[in-house]
């Protein structure tokens, strides 16, 4: 009986001298290239035909990576896949991707915005063929206006959206056709004004404007 009472307390006390790590919370925006708040007959017109591209971008408002502090910093990520992100009835892999990691990071935290990034997309990310550094800027509103974003990745990345709209509603069907490519604690659909991706590696560059086309959440 000693014995085990002794067990535990070496136990206990082991937990108690290991770094506690604060969870990473933050703010998130996707963009597609297809409408992903829409109706049936919308979206089936685009599958297959678009929809094969995404930015999905993180803002860490507190917390660490593994031991690193990632709070007030970002991470985007650009996917180009082999079909139609979300499409049930054909495979999007092998997807390739692009990350670019927030320029004010130091090599460690720049190391642990990868992995953060990846462990969160998964497969999405699972071949990553280039690592940009830039600087981002990313602001997300909340309230009334919550909907509308910006982010900026330097010269390679930019996405803005605003809240959706009784003028968004065109067939009168419009649903949140496709999920968030991730796991999100809240997200909202909105309309993408602009989305773009300028940068090397994926084979090409794209420019979507006027799309129901983004989520807006936090993770």
């Amino acid at each position: 009986m000693r014995r085990i009472i002794s067990s535990l307390t070496i136990g206990l006390l082991l937990l108690s001298a290991m770094p506690a790590f604060a969870a990473v919370t933050g703010d998130y925006l996707e963009a597609r290239s297809a409408d992903i708040y829409t109706g049936p007959c919308f979206a089936m017109s685009e599958v297959g035909l678009t929809g094969q591209e995404a930015i999905l971008a993180w803002k860490v408002r507190e917390g660490d990576w593994k031991g690193v502090s990632l709070a007030g910093l970002s991470v985007v990520a650009v996917v180009r896949a082999s079909a139609t992100l979300g499409d049930p009835y054909h495979d999007p892999y092998p997807a390739r991707s692009v990350l670019i990691v927030d320029s004010r990071a130091n090599d460690q935290q720049k190391a642990a915005l990868e992995a953060f990034a990846e462990s969160k997309a998964g497969n999405l990310l699972a071949h990553v063929v280039r690592v940009e550094v830039a600087p981002i800027e990313m602001t997300i509103e909340h309230g009334d206006m919550h909907g509308a974003a910006k982010m900026v990745a330097g010269k390679f990345a930019q996405v803005e959206t605003r809240s959706l709209c009784q003028g968004d509603h065109i067939c009168g069907n419009e649903t949140v056709f496709y999920p968030p490519l991730v796991a999100l604690n809240h997200s909202m659909p909105a309309f993408t004004l602009e989305s773009d991706y300028s940068g090397q590696g994926l084979g090409e560059v794209w420019k979507n404007v006027d799309k129901r086309s983004a989520f807006v959440g936090s993770f």
